[in-house]
């Protein structure tokens, strides 16, 4: 294979979601599966929904999910401009040259007149398609229209390509039997899809230049793949029909178009197409909520691509070394978010025994952003934090974990949950409990885990206790829950005095400050 170029080409229209990034990440482990090069194009085209902000936000995303590029409107590059907004000289001057090779013409039909070949169509119960009525247009009709004020859309103009002398068997242009007739398609040979025929005469001469000068999705991306030498065009499938259509713009010019493979489209578990109920969030939020970009890297690459071994934990390294797009299924792969939260715990887990500084620095800025840390770079306060980590432990698969079973960790008080005070703080034992236990503690030094367990094991052979009854008012009145981290090791990281004052507080819970012995 030569130089491989692949592009990743968002829309500053706002975050980059899940399925944007998961199309992205394939482009990049492509290119870097072949030691070639990724091309980032911001299509900004739209005005009034692009921002500056946003497109600083795609490239924050992207490097924070290990994807880097080559070319880019922030990094330069030969082939450029790079966003999509700068580049209207380029396609003003691409359209002229269609016109000039007679492979398109200008379009002065209004909105309404557009709109009465539509209705026709509707009314004889036919597909739509333009007329062509601008097609032959005399040089003076042109100019009457000029003249009444009319500015002129560009259509590419297919009847050159409906001779079938053009086709050419195993060519991108083919006579096909098809619903019982010989019909001239444009014959799409995919990647992943393998060979997809698309007949002629259901497409239409289509506008690759708005009135306004505005150029179209197709236009605009056929103009920029070429300048740009993109080599492999990695896609959803939804693309595909625009495919046929990109393919006769590439053969209008008289350059090659590039390889396409057109992945699946991710979906639910319920199989419809993935949305934000199903997990389709700007990025992002994965990102806040404590998911690593290795673990969504390893995610992404296992949604459409089947390795033959059958494994699912790969290093980067591994996957840019083993990626290969023939083992990219057609199915729909499920974005199953439960499979991603077992994976991110994986990688959790793994930072937490190679790398636990840098886990305890993403706990706590995850902290900071809950509000329950308010220097996440105090040297005092991450101390405590890796303590708060060390005792969570393997209970982390995200940041909600660590509210899940540890927040109370942050607060002054718990968050209490009312079926556990009732159920294990609303007692008279439990109010005898928490009050022989704080005295049991009182003298405890060093408030080790081990030293605390002896203690109040000790109390509860004393007392006739078993030491059911004694952890679960305990774990109630400390942490306001009914589960959670060891409670003797969440006891020597809360300390003494919390411990002594929460004791206190619950036993106001239980209803008696001061029950008899």
């Amino acid at each position: 294979m030569g130089s491989v170029r692949t592009r990743i080409p968002p829309s500053p229209t706002g975050y980059l979601h899940v399925g944007n990034a998961w199309a992205a990440f394939f482009n990049w482990l492509f290119a870097r599966r072949h030691g070639g090069q990724v091309v980032l194009r911001i299509e900004d085209t739209d005005p009034t929904r692009s921002s500056a902000e946003y497109e600083r936000a795609i490239y924050e995303d992207l490097r924070w999910l290990g994807i880097d590029w080559d070319e880019g409107p922030d990094v330069g590059g030969p082939y450029g401009p790079y966003r999509q907004s700068e580049r209207a000289g380029l396609y003003r001057a691409a359209a002229e040259e269609l016109v000039a090779r007679g492979f398109a013409y200008p379009c002065y039909c209004t909105p309404e007149e557009i709109e009465a070949e539509r209705a026709r169509a509707q009314a004889e119960r036919r597909p739509y398609r333009y007329s062509g009525r601008c097609r032959h247009l005399s040089a003076e009709a042109r100019r009457a229209f000029e003249a009444e004020g009319r500015r002129a859309a560009v259509r590419l103009d297919l009847a050159p390509f409906r001779d079938p002398s053009r086709a050419r068997p195993g060519g991108w242009l083919e006579l096909r039997a098809q619903d019982g007739a010989e019909r001239l398609c444009v014959v799409v040979r995919d990647l992943v899809r393998g060979e997809v025929a698309f007949p002629l005469d259901e497409l239409d001469d289509f506008l690759v230049v708005r009135s306004d000068g505005t150029a179209l999705y197709n236009f605009a991306n056929v103009v920029d793949d070429h300048g740009m030498r993109i080599t492999h065009i990695l896609r959803a499938v939804e693309h595909l029909s625009n495919t046929p259509r990109q393919l006769l713009l590439y053969h209008a010019f008289g350059w090659d178009p590039p390889e396409f493979a057109h992945l699946p489209v991710l979906v639910g578990p319920d199989r419809r197409k993935l949305s934000k109920r199903h997990g389709d969030a700007a990025l992002r939020e994965y990102r806040e909520a404590l998911y690593l970009p290795e673990a969504l890297r390893n995610f992404f690459a296992l949604m459409a691509w089947y390795p033959e071994d059958g494994r699912e934990i790969f290093s980067t390294e591994e996957l840019v070394a083993r990626f290969d797009l023939k083992e990219i299924g057609r199915a729909s792969p499920v974005f199953d978010r439960q499979k991603l939260l077992w994976m991110n715990g994986e990688y959790l887990r793994r930072l937490l025994r190679e790398d636990p500084d840098r886990l305890v620095d993403l706990v706590a800025e995850y902290l900071h952003r809950q509000g329950l840390l308010d220097d996440p770079t105090d040297p005092d306060r991450r101390a405590y934090v890796r303590r708060v980590v060390e005792v969570l432990g393997e209970r982390i698969k995200e940041g909600a974990d660590v509210l899940r079973y540890g927040d109370f960790f942050f607060l002054d008080q718990p968050n209490y949950d009312p079926p556990a005070v009732d159920a294990h703080l609303r007692t008279a034992e439990a109010a005898r409990v928490l009050h022989l236990a704080a005295a049991a503690l009182e003298g405890v030094r060093p408030f080790r885990a081990d030293r605390v367990e002896a203690a109040l094991r000790a109390m509860a052979e004393e007392h006739g206790l078993s030491m059911r009854q004694v952890v679960h008012p305990l774990r109630v009145a400390l942490t306001g829950k009914t589960v959670g981290p060891g409670l003797f090791e969440l006891m020597e990281v809360l300390g003494p005095d919390r411990v002594r004052d929460r004791l206190r507080e619950a036993r106001k819970l239980a209803g008696a400050a001061e029950p008899a012995v």
